[in-house]
């Protein structure tokens, strides 16, 4: 990963390599995935929310729908960790050099992180959108072709709906 390239462009040179489809969008800033739906016009649940974790020694991504929790337990249980937290806004900005909220749901090649996802994005909703290395700037595409570019690790990892 070239650290001269910012993530924003690391995220729009992937999506183009990959060849899928996708609309970008220019808005005010939106730190949280309520404010993000918002102005995305989308639903919350088809937010892709994307999380650093610190599991035991290593810091992993985790992407799960806007609109639902992380089931901490759960992830600790089926990936054999001991310890599981989210990184401090300090380490997020050292280990990607960005804010909270601005965390796209990539690893590799845009993000040096193993990346996981929750089995039910894309089952409600057939489009992904999310933050793409800045608060003022967005996807939205198809959640298939977000899977094809990503090729996450689908886990469950979200706390039951209630």
């Amino acid at each position: 990963m070239d650290p001269e390239i910012s993530v924003h462009e690391r995220v729009l040179r992937h999506l183009r390599e990959a060849g899928v489809a996708f609309r970008e969008l220019h808005h005010e800033p939106t730190p949280t995935s309520v404010d993000s739906a918002r102005v995305r016009g989308e639903p919350i649940g088809s937010g892709a929310k994307a999380l650093l974790l610190k599991a035991d020694d290593q810091f992993r991504l985790f992407v799960l729908p806007g609109d639902r929790r992380l089931d901490s337990a759960s992830i600790k249980r089926q990936l054999g960790f001991n310890r599981l937290r989210f990184a401090s806004k300090e380490e997020l900005f050292a280990l990607t050099g960005l804010l909270p909220g601005a965390v796209p749901p990539f690893g590799d090649p845009v993000l040096p992180f193993p990346l996981a996802a929750d089995v039910s994005i894309g089952q409600t909703y057939q489009t992904v959108a999310f933050n793409a290395g800045t608060v003022t700037d967005s996807i939205i595409m198809a959640a298939a072709d977000w899977e094809r570019a990503a090729k996450p690790e689908r886990l469950p990892l979200c706390e039951p709906v209630a």
